[in-house]
């Protein structure tokens, strides 16, 4: 798995810089489309991670009409919230439901994708927006799983896992 997270991370700061570039879009952090691009055939774990992600956005925009931040502080709040939101969403046996163990089948395991990705994109929707940065993370992220399934055929799941 570390070459193909080594490659997808490479190709996600590429394609990143791509979309900045013609776009002006940031595709929600440098290297969360490369993490994303890997979890593409696990829907539910994107849209799990995208759930936490919103749900510390909310919090932190809720913080701050309470507590002052903005700069570093918010940056740094986005990413911390994000990490204890995600360490919380192990304690919920998710894979336990009997509809998620129908939908996202018996071998599928269903978790927040890393630590702090779900921080990242939070940041970018509290500076671009919502739809752009979805948008641009979910484009950008089809576009890489293209790019590693040329390099390294379509069986990327075996070597990914």
């Amino acid at each position: 798995m570390a070459e193909v997270l080594t490659v997808a991370i490479g190709i996600g700061l590429a394609v990143s810089l791509l979309f900045s570039e013609l776009f002006g879009l940031a595709a929600g952090g440098m290297v969360v489309p490369g993490y994303v691009a890997l979890y593409l055939d696990q829907p539910l774990s994107i849209l799990l991670t995208l759930l936490v992600a919103v749900v510390t956005y909310s919090v932190v925009h809720l913080l701050s009409t309470f507590v002052i931040i903005y700069g570093r502080r918010r940056t740094v709040s986005m990413i911390l919230i994000g990490y204890i939101i995600r360490i919380l969403m192990d304690f919920i046996p998710l894979g336990s439901f009997g509809t998620i163990d129908r939908i996202a089948g018996e071998e599928s395991s269903l978790a927040v994708i890393g630590f702090i990705i779900p921080g990242l994109i939070a940041i970018w929707i509290d500076r671009q927006g919502m739809v752009e940065t979805l948008t641009a993370l979910l484009t950008a992220s089809v576009a890489i799983r293209l790019i590693l399934i040329m390099i390294y055929g379509v069986d990327l799941e075996l070597v990914k896992l």
